[in-house]
């Protein structure tokens, strides 16, 4: 049976039609004495730990909750709910890092019959308004003393009832006082007690049993890149759906053979923000649905630790975290020139390895001194587990992909949108292709709008135009927004405002947003992403923005990945300015990039090629909001923020004729 029927008609207890609250209390009674969360210690100063509702993690070490324990904190947090007034229907806030009391969090909130609202712990004074606001935000559960502080600043412009805090608020914080003064303010380990003492099995059951498939469980707002963030409405069918769907393609089908799989055995690593879409479905709903471990890397710059302690056999991540990642090993690898050389021996040959139908002996044996050599290495420094990545969020660079499957980790790249739970395609482990985002999942239909796409072609022979979809993953609209909604709804079919190719094999390649595609003055039609992404594996640009929207040609932001520039200065004895806006107009680095420049202009047509660039000396990040959380490029704010450097490669005497016209040559 091919893979594709098989996944049509699979059936498994794990797949159903039930809320996420059912299916949480369900997965909990299958195994209860599985593994459900692992959390570290010496993080947090948590109160749940403080009052005794989970037990303490040792300090740097990670600690286990089972099913078991997970569910029992979560009834009495939702019982908890209850006794602070949270009904069936309230929208309430969780505005925290990845941890484990969001997740618990979470499933307490809609146990007790609410719908949960999310802020990224980077949003503003003025988006946290915005969104616990527009949202009719009853209550919020903040992290810390910190995010505490922030809420109070603007609870005068909201109407909530309740804040709870996840952490012991210290003395000292300027927040101590009003916990203890405040009726309505609270520690998560109080919420628990109160729940515990008012906890009732039957009560609990009942209030589950009162929501339905199509009653809200979140409002997920857009990150706001192209306007002000909306809200959009998910219900507990759409979640589930995807769940349902993504098991399908991932879960332990009887045709998978030794295939890895998402199942109870499956543990993953999450740092992802859950107040996104895709590690809220992927890392979160997903895994609990299987009855997986999810541990939480609940410090970034441990990152690379607790793989380690973890073991990880999956992760969901976005192509930044994917590159940086790479950028790491092969910085590692460069602490001399021999080992440089042997590791970009040893990528060259796992990529041609990769890409080969029929590697032959002698590529198979290089293959495997390479492994012996690097691959492995890279393997153990991720906990030496790793069955398969899932990457979304964005585009992933086809080159990179390909050298991850090369050492033996391969990237699944998926694609979705908030408004569809996320996940309408995605690589199956049986037969990824390098370069696309898979094929739709299970019970999603997609046509083509081709309207909008001007002389853009297919590379694979396929047609090219806006995706439109609709299954029961996607929403019925926004929040308060019946116009947006109109507007992106076509006879029942979701606009994804996505140009896509679908291609003959029935895999979809992503394109770029249609909002983003560049529309040059001479009529052509440039998509920047693929341009972009053919940076990513570049040991001496860290990350490139393509230009050229009404001009007569194409130019580039290039931020230098400094590390590498100064490695590669050193073995070619050049020394260069310590100051890195002088590093930026040092001609001896401008040709350098120049030359990277050049390698990347011979893949593109005449018309795509990069003719001018300005190398700048500020990373793109979420904390100079030059990136969403999900770790896209705001284009707007970049082009705002060097508005006149990009004016300055479009204002020469020529208008930059003669290097139009040099380039074509």
């Amino acid at each position: 049976m091919d893979w594709r029927d098989a996944e049509a008609a699979f059936d498994d207890e794990v797949i159903g039609r039930t809320t996420l609250s059912r299916t949480f209390e369900d997965s909990a009674e299958r195994n209860a004495r599985r593994t459900a969360q692992q959390y570290k210690g010496g993080v947090y100063d948590r109160s749940l730990v403080e009052r005794g509702a989970v037990a303490a993690a040792p300090e740097g070490e990670y600690a286990d909750l089972t099913y078991r324990e997970m569910r029992d904190v979560v009834r009495n947090l939702a019982a908890g709910f209850r006794e602070l007034g949270v009904t069936a229907a309230d929208h309430i806030g969780i505005f925290a890092h990845t941890r484990m009391e969001w997740a618990q969090t979470d499933f307490a909130l809609l146990a007790a019959g609410a719908a949960v609202t999310t802020v990224y712990t980077s949003s503003s004074d003025r988006q946290v308004r915005y969104l616990l606001d527009d949202s009719n935000a009853a209550g919020v559960v903040v992290e810390n003393a910190d995010l505490l502080r922030r809420v109070l600043a603007v609870e005068d412009d909201l109407n909530l009832e309740f804040v709870v805090v996840m952490d012991e608020i210290p003395d000292g914080s300027g927040m101590a006082g009003a916990v203890r003064d405040r009726d309505d303010l609270l520690t998560l380990g109080e919420l628990h007690d109160r729940g515990a003492a008012a906890f009732d099995e039957a009560t609990y059951e009942g209030w589950i049993e009162e929501r339905g498939p199509d009653d809200l469980a979140s409002l997920i707002y857009t990150s706001g890149t192209t306007g002000r963030p909306k809200g959009v409405r998910l219900t507990h069918r759409n979640f589930r759906s995807n769940v349902n769907q993504c098991y399908r393609r991932f879960g332990p089908r009887p045709d998978k053979d030794d295939v890895p799989v998402v199942s109870s055995d499956s543990v993953t690593l999450s740092f992802l923000p859950l107040a996104h879409v895709f590690e809220r479905l992927a890392g979160h709903y997903l895994m609990f649905a299987a009855g997986a471990t999810v541990a939480y890397a609940e410090n970034p710059d441990t990152l690379r630790e607790d793989f380690q302690l973890v073991a990880p056999t999956t992760g969901t991540s976005v192509p930044r975290v994917y590159e940086k990642l790479f950028d790491a090993v092969r910085s590692e690898a460069s602490e001399s020139a021999l080992k440089q050389r042997i590791f970009e021996w040893a990528v060259d040959v796992g990529r041609r390895h990769h890409e080969s139908d029929a590697p032959g002996y002698l590529l198979g044996l290089q293959h495997r001194v390479a492994d012996r050599l690097v691959f492995e290495q890279v393997r153990e420094a991720l906990g030496g587990r790793i069955e398969f990545f899932i990457s979304g969020g964005g585009s992933l660079s086809a080159e990179l992909c390909a050298l991850y499957h090369g050492m033996g980790l391969p990237i699944l790249e998926g694609y979705g949108l908030t408004e569809t739970s996320p996940v309408i395609a995605v690589n199956p482990v049986e037969e990824p292709k390098v370069g696309t985002i898979g094929p739709p999942v299970e019970d999603v239909e997609v046509k083509l709008d081709d309207t909008v796409v001007g002389d853009i072609e297919g590379e694979a022979g396929g047609d090219v135009g806006e995706l439109l979809v609709r299954g029961p993953n996607v929403t019925d609209g926004y929040w308060n927004l019946p116009e947006e909604t109109a507007a992106s709804f076509e006879d029942g079919w979701f606009r994804t405002g996505d140009i896509v190719e679908l291609r003959p094999d029935g895999y979809v390649a992503f394109r770029e947003r249609a909002k983003q595609i560049l529309v040059l003055s001479t009529g052509k039609n440039v998509a920047p992403g693929p341009i972009e992404d053919a940076f990513a594996s570049s040991s001496v640009v860290e990350q490139c923005m393509v230009l050229g929207d009404g001009r007569k040609f194409v130019s580039a932001l290039v931020v230098p990945n400094f590390e590498g520039v100064r490695e590669w200065a050193e073995r070619e004895g050049i020394d260069l300015p310590e100051d890195r806006q002088d590093l930026c107009r040092d001609e001896r680095v401008r040709e350098r990039i120049q030359a990277e420049i050049d390698g990347v202009n011979e893949s593109l047509e005449s018309y795509e090629r990069i003719k001018q660039f300005r190398l700048v000396p500020e990373e793109f990040t979420e904390d100079n909001e030059l990136m969403t959380p999900t770790m896209k490029k705001k284009r707007r704010n970049i082009l705002d923020r060097y508005a006149d450097q990009i004016e300055m490669l479009y204002r020469a005497p020529d208008d930059r004729d003669e290097a139009t016209a040099a380039s074509r040559d």
